[in-house]
């Protein structure tokens, strides 16, 4: 009895130990699987990473072919429109090109028949002068105010005379010195009288007549004077010009010498006198100015000639 109760005991405990390596051993494999699951789990988690950054990544790529087109698209449009402006300038160039040719070939036409009418102005200028034909003179002198107006080209200073004949024959031309409503007064400085000038006469003679004509025109009762000086520092011959007129206003002072600009619609003219009068002495390197500082009544007009 006791050895089978010793035996039962041997078994049991034998049974136990085996049960309890089983176990054990159980619990290193469910340790094991546990440790391969959370394996498992990190690689299905990177894989899963993996996974979305290659989605981004395609989106990202679609997004960045949808711009190629796009830019590629643009492209080609710009090279298209470049290609037209490229078209344009060439044509526009070829225009320019034309129209240049055609601008020197009427700059030469215009010179050549300024020429033209230059001599035959002159020819019916002296022919004016020898028939004592006022009014073909005026006309003369109107066709020549036009080419004066915004004349820029310098005129040649050829002629050499005496100071005061500039002055003589603007009084003829205007027939001032014959004006019955009015005084007229010529005062001549004794140097000036004796002192030569070298100008253009037929021009010079304009611009003073166009400062005389204004006075004319603007005093209707009273006296017209002319001062002829020359100021020997400077090297100018002077002629003053001075009225007891209506005057100008301060606002138009500077007005008046703007081409067709009339002060008072009621006198025949264009407006362009003392445009033509100031355009012709500067191109003889001199000026003609308003003396704002004359106290009047009426005008005070300053032709300066160089000497």
């Amino acid at each position: 009895m006791s050895i089978a109760f010793i035996i039962v005991i041997a078994l049991a405990v034998g049974l136990a130990i085996a049960l309890f390596f089983q176990i054990k051993n159980g619990h290193r494999q469910a340790d094991e699987q546990e440790k391969l699951l959370a394996d498992y789990q990190h690689r299905v988690n990177e894989q899963q990473k993996l996974l979305d950054d290659y989605r981004a990544l395609e989106k990202n790529l679609d997004s960045v072919g949808e711009g190629y087109e796009q830019a590629l698209q643009a492209f080609e449009k710009m090279e298209q429109e470049q290609k037209k402006t490229q078209q344009l300038n060439e044509s526009l160039e070829k225009r320019c090109a034309a129209l240049q040719d055609q601008c020197t070939r009427m700059q030469e036409h215009s010179l050549k028949a300024g020429e033209v009418i230059d001599s035959a102005l002159a020819g019916i200028r002296e022919i004016a002068k020898s028939t004592a034909d006022n009014k073909l003179a005026a006309l003369v002198g109107k066709i020549s105010d036009m080419d004066d107006v915004d004349g820029q080209k310098a005129i040649a200073r050829t002629d050499n005379i005496l100071v005061v004949q500039v002055a003589d024959e603007a009084i003829a031309a205007t027939g001032i010195d014959k004006i019955s409503y009015l005084a007229f007064e010529k005062q001549v400085d004794p140097v000036a009288a004796a002192t030569m000038l070298s100008t253009n006469l037929t021009k010079a003679v304009r611009a003073l007549t166009h400062i005389l004509d204004n006075a004319l025109k603007f005093t209707s009762e009273g006296t017209v004077t002319l001062k002829v000086a020359v100021d020997m520092d400077k090297m100018v011959a002077i002629y003053t010009v001075e009225d007891t007129g209506a005057g100008i206003e301060p606002a138009e002072q500077e007005h008046i010498f703007e081409p067709y600009v009339k002060l008072n619609q009621f006198f025949d003219g264009l407006g362009i006198g003392l445009t033509v009068a100031r355009s012709i002495a500067r191109r003889l390197d001199g000026d003609v100015v308003l003396d704002t500082a004359y106290e009047g009544p009426g005008a005070r007009f300053v032709l300066t000639l160089p000497i």
